[in-house]
């Protein structure tokens, strides 16, 4: 039958209108068995390690029908992206003791039920809190949405909103390896100065400080800007556009600015994208996972060579979850947010 176990939960407690709060969220104990349930046909019981928190899992907390991804369900447990240890599998592919990373719960231990969703961790010469971040979807995301989605070219110029975040960190580390000029904007000097000082960005802005988003550009980019890595959208975006060059590409990778608004900003400057023949695509990174070893075999050696720099915001406990998710929209992680459940 299997030995009975403690489970710590974070679900969510209602859905969320406006700005979310630690109180929309709820700690929640359980007691499961230690083992796959004989009726979980091809399921797997994993211990999670490290969570992910991502800005995508506020559209998560509201209810949505028009979304790419399903919206949470309230008093069950939060998911997201996390790394974890197999303590029991009923599917062929997955056997105790294999270390994962994929879709999991918010919780010390997690049934899944659809391991497709779950990758195998096979280097482990790095650190595996990567695989929340440069080496799993963030990483991914980056990696895919600027090579695949945006098609730079050597001497092109880029420009990335959020650069300090999970995504934008890389991107405009792969833009330098790929020979281009680029430039972000973030939300403090400590930031500011991690994109220019560590990061290896050409230079960089605070956007809070910065009355005229219009005027900024303009001064950093006096020729107009090839590629936008978009994660932030509203007047960011607006003024972008005014400043995009004649055929340039838009990766519309998100728009962190307008999650929290009950009723979005509009975007005037639109018909740039006729005039100046701008390709402004949306994608999401599961279209692109088919094509997953690729990508580490890519970047795994980059960052063994040292060519690739990542910074990770990290907290303890499951305890921390909530506060850690609700710090990704006031600024208060300085680079990938992970929250430890049980080190390795």
């Amino acid at each position: 039958m299997g030995e009975e176990v403690s489970n710590k939960q974070i679900v969510l407690k209602n859905y969320v209108i406006d700005f979310p709060k630690e109180s929309d969220m709820l700690l929640k104990k359980t007691i499961i068995k230690h083992k796959v349930p004989e009726d979980s046909l091809n399921s797997i019981l994993v211990k999670n390690l490290y969570l992910s928190c991502d800005p995508y899992m506020r559209n998560r907390m509201s209810k949505r029908e028009d979304s790419y991804i399903d919206s949470f369900t309230p008093d069950y447990p939060i998911t997201g992206y996390g790394v974890a240890t197999v303590v029991d599998s009923a599917h062929p592919n997955f056997k105790k003791g294999d270390l994962v990373w994929g879709i999991t719960g918010r919780e010390k231990y997690s049934l899944i039920k659809s391991p497709e969703t779950i990758f195998k961790i096979q280097n482990m010469d790095v650190p595996l809190s990567y695989y929340t971040g440069i080496l799993g979807m963030p990483g991914a995301t980056a990696y895919f949405g600027f090579y695949e989605v945006c098609s730079p070219k050597k001497g092109e110029t880029v420009f990335v909103s959020a650069a300090s975040g999970a995504v934008g960190q890389l991107v405009g580390q792969f833009a330098k390896l790929s020979g281009c000029y680029v430039v972000g904007s973030a939300g403090s000097k400590e930031k500011v100065d991690l994109l220019k000082n560590k990061f290896g960005f050409d230079d960089a802005f605070n956007y809070k400080e910065e009355p005229d988003l219009n005027v900024t550009l303009k001064r950093y980019f006096r020729d107009g800007i090839d590629i936008y890595f978009e994660n932030v959208g509203g007047k960011m975006l607006d003024a972008v556009l005014l400043n995009m060059k004649l055929r340039g590409r838009i990766a519309a990778c998100g728009m962190i600015s307008q999650y929290n608004l009950e009723q979005p900003e509009g975007v005037h400057n639109l018909f740039c994208l006729t005039t100046k023949r701008i390709r402004m695509e949306g994608f999401i990174v599961f279209d692109y996972y088919h094509n997953y070893s690729k990508f580490l075999e890519t970047v795994l050696p980059k960052i063994k060579e040292g060519k690739i720099t990542y910074i990770e915001y990290i907290t303890e406990g499951l305890e921390s979850a909530p506060a850690a998710l609700i710090g990704l929209f006031s600024g208060c992680n300085v680079g990938k947010q992970v929250v430890v459940v049980a080190h390795e």
